[in-house]
């Protein structure tokens, strides 16, 4: 799953801790994901597991097959729809198979679940799959948690030359998957630029991939800048439960820094905020001006959140949220 997603199953690991406190609970996961398990109150561990997209490597399968076997499990709930992932639990011989009906999987799932296609947020189906077969879903699923020690982030503030910093430092987290969703480097650059005017420090994070955009916004606001970008997910996991607020993308590190509780300021261009905004509040969505015509059809009153344009969204507001978010921290 993507890192949001993988947030999102954090509400599915809590309803499962309520019906079955005494059942341990295991996440399959990808490299990427796996640090989260760490910060995840009531999982037990992570099974990594690389499988790629588009193939069928059957030795992977089976080889996964033979982990979960090992561990014995009783239930396992297969959260996407696809034929092959509902394979390994099958191979592996688990007693319960819980999943929606999808791609001809009967056989290979055994506590079969209809209605999927009327839940229209991802959360609503996962939750759906960890309740007995025919409850009614809660008005509200329990909150994602993301929670990082204390003693694990005056260690990371030391290795990083942090120790000594000064507060208000705020994070951008400039990446997305797909560039529609990312507002332009040059806007966090300003942004940064304008913050660091203010005296407040900013870190950015991200993977590798935004290391450029990383280098953009350093060059911007000078010695306030830090680029903690890098290989490692925990940095930016620990980072944000350091600084006083956020500024991201519809991102998976939007998730994660909600889960934390880190005032999170989000932009959303052409994603819905009410499907795809974490589960945890946030302090602020920033969405384009829906006075305008659309930069896609051109029509005045386009309703297709598809049609929005991220960049749309200026500096000056977000520097006005963000200075808000602060003071309300006072």
């Amino acid at each position: 799953m993507w890192i949001g997603d993988f947030v999102r199953c954090h509400s599915v690991v809590r309803v499962l801790r309520s019906r079955w406190p005494d059942r341990p609970v295991d996440l399959v996961t990808s490299s990427l994901c796996v640090p989260l398990i760490d910060y995840m109150p009531g999982v037990r561990k992570g099974i990594v597991c690389d499988l790629p997209r588009g193939k069928l490597p059957i030795g992977q399968y089976r080889a996964l097959a033979r982990r979960l076997r090992a561990e014995r499990y009783g239930t396992a709930l297969i959260m996407l729809r696809t034929w092959k992932s509902a394979l390994a639990p099958f191979l592996a011989g688990i007693p319960e198979r819980t999943g929606f009906f999808g791609e001809l999987r009967l056989g290979l799932i055994n506590d079969l679940r209809f209605g999927e296609r009327q839940l229209t947020r991802m959360i609503d189906c996962m939750g759906a799959l960890a309740l007995p077969k025919g409850a009614t879903p809660p008005a509200e699923w329990p909150l994602p948690q993301v929670v990082v020690p204390k003693q694990e982030v005056a260690g990371w503030l030391e290795r990083r030359g942090l120790a000594a910093y000064q507060p208000p430092v705020v994070a951008l987290a400039p990446g997305a998957v797909g560039p529609g969703k990312r507002w332009a480097s040059r806007n966090y650059a300003e942004l940064a630029r304008r913050l660091t005017a203010a005296g407040v420090s900013v870190w950015v994070l991200g993977g590798p991939n935004e290391a450029p955009f990383a280098r953009e916004i350093v060059a911007a606001g000078g010695d306030g800048v830090r680029d903690l970008t890098g290989n490692d997910l925990r940095d930016a996991i620990v980072a944000f439960a350091t600084v006083d607020a956020a500024v991201t993308n519809d991102s998976g590190l939007m998730h994660i820094a909600a889960a934390i509780g880190v005032p999170t300021v989000a932009l959303f261009g052409p994603t819905a905020p009410q499907l795809w905004a974490p589960l945890n509040p946030l302090a602020a969505v920033i969405e384009p001006p829906s006075d305008r015509s659309c930069p896609r059809c051109h029509r005045p009153n386009c309703n297709d959140v598809r049609h929005r344009d991220v960049d749309e969204i200026t500096v000056e507001r977000m520097f006005d949220a963000v200075v808000k978010t602060l003071a309300s921290k006072k």
